[in-house]
């Protein structure tokens, strides 16, 4: 297990100022990247002030950068 980065904000602003973050589309990250940067929680809370949703699958969390409502199909 790895110890999030004492000053996670830098990383936080770059992930949601990303063009895909910013015209609400989709945002990718390795479960194991999010835990070294700044931690599962503190992401988490992050995605969530936003009013995002976040899925996991595998090894990667994926952030929909819109407070809309989703459907997944199958």
């Amino acid at each position: 297990m790895f110890a999030a980065r004492p000053n996670p904000e830098p990383w936080i602003a770059q992930l949601f100022s990303t063009q895909s973050a910013r015209r609400g589309a989709v945002v990718r990250r390795s479960v194991a990247w999010v835990e070294r940067e700044v931690g599962h929680a503190r992401f988490q809370d992050e995605v969530r002030q936003r009013g995002y949703h976040l899925i996991r699958t595998a090894n990667q969390y994926i952030v929909i950068c819109h407070s809309g409502p989703i459907d997944i199909l199958f």
